[in-house]
């Protein structure tokens, strides 16, 4: 669960809006501000990245329906899989007819948000074999020799370039998203845990931190929603069939990005090899690794060891690594952080569309009014265009940007 942070953003009350402007939302950033219940057009559970650009792209789309936005924790960029997310926008894995929405998203990452650190760079995945389209790694990597340092060409030696790639950070984007969506009138409340009863209903509970820190609810609400989203990530499959009683086909695994402490720069490529992603982040790499496979139900996240030595990564993770060494020899190194506890490593729970490790952002309508918004591990090149597909949707506006996009 997110902590609790009341004074994680300041409480703003609706002003007069001068002509032809609109009212800015309502925020309830803690239980000491007071909250009277009322029915919205469209209430939106959850406001990372999914939710909150739901929720801005509905209110430009549909400016009269009122549209509530709920967050369990603080800010909308706290915590959780957004927070952790890898921000690289790339066309590898993209099926074709979905190139239009993917290279849409991206225009949208550059220009819509304002400061989300988008950049521009060049994503090179590296191969022990040759196939279309590939060159030698050497070469791709020669611009790069920070990059050529960390890779061994003799066991990689063959490589894609991705040109057109881009990194971004996508806990900037929902809280730009949310502000946005705030500011042009949409409400939203922080710190409450909200819960779909039916359709058309649902109770929201205030949570609030006792002096021993536990989190506690303070108190609860119920109130109705013409539209409910359920943009809860990797919880929102758990929140329809527990909540709804609607059985989906989703799942979901815990991803770990642990930090290999080699230094980068603004200029660096982003690469990847066998599935594992270094995306340059913060003077180092941040790295994330393939997902294999759906956890089961009631996995819980236990580290594993290295040649006896407990670390923070699970085994599945470790294992990926360890076989890497020889190819990308910093990996072998004190570099890279393994910790000693699951604790010590950043991990989020990841949604699985369709229960599929490569399972494409989508949304699915669960009962009449009722929609479940799922990102997943191409939320950062085909999220955008599905939560505005939604919003589209939900505001009975036919007309897609991308549809008509020159090629």
């Amino acid at each position: 669960m997110n902590t609790v942070s009341p004074s994680s953003a300041p409480a703003s009350a609706p002003g007069q809006a001068a002509p032809g402007q609109t009212t800015s939302g309502q925020v309830w950033a803690h239980v000491g501000q007071p909250f009277a219940p009322r029915s919205y057009d469209v209430v939106v559970l959850g406001a990372g990245r999914m939710g909150s650009a739901f929720a801005f792209y509905l209110r430009g789309l549909a400016p009269h329906l009122s549209l509530l936005l709920l967050e369990e924790g603080g800010l909308p960029n706290e915590d959780g899989a957004t927070l952790l997310a890898p921000g690289v926008w790339t066309a590898r894995g993209v099926p074709e007819n979905r190139k239009a929405e993917a290279d849409w998203t991206r225009e949208q990452l550059e220009t819509a948000f304002g400061d989300i650190s988008f950049q521009a760079r060049p994503l090179i995945e590296l191969f022990a074999e040759d196939g279309p389209e590939r060159t030698p790694a050497a070469e791709a990597l020669a611009p790069h020799p920070d990059a050529l340092a960390m890779v061994d060409v003799t066991a990689l030696p063959f490589a894609h370039t991705d040109a057109g790639a881009a990194t971004y950070r996508p806990g900037a984007l929902a809280l730009a998203a949310a502000q946005m969506a705030v500011k042009s009138g949409a409400d939203l409340m922080l710190n409450a845990r909200a819960h779909a009863v039916s359709a058309g209903e649902v109770v929201i509970e205030r949570l609030s931190v006792t002096n021993t820190h536990q989190i506690v609810v303070h108190e609860t609400h119920r109130l109705r929603a013409g539209t409910l989203v359920l943009a809860l990530g990797a919880d929102g499959p758990h929140a329809a069939e527990h909540d709804l009683g609607v059985h989906t086909t989703h799942a979901r695994a815990y991803r770990q990005t642990p930090r290999l402490n080699v230094p980068s720069t603004d200029d660096t490529p982003t690469l990847r090899a066998a599935g594992l992603t270094l995306r340059p982040q913060n003077g180092g790499f941040t790295l994330i690794p393939a997902v294999h496979h759906r956890d089961p139900h009631g996995y819980v996240p236990t580290g594993g060891h290295l040649t006896g030595v407990p670390t923070g990564l699970r085994r599945e993770t470790l294992e990926d690594l360890v076989a890497l060494m020889d190819a990308l020899p910093p990996l072998g190194t004190e570099a890279l952080g393994l910790g000693r506890s699951i604790s010590d490593i950043p991990g989020a729970w990841l949604a699985l569309p369709g229960g599929r490790a490569d399972g494409l952002p989508l949304h699915q309508t669960l009962t009449d009014g009722v929609h479940l918004l799922l990102g997943g591990p191409h939320a950062d090149t085909l999220g955008l265009a599905v939560t505005y597909d939604l919003a589209a949707a939900v505001a009975g506006v036919e007309e897609r940007p991308w549809e008509n996009a020159p090629v």
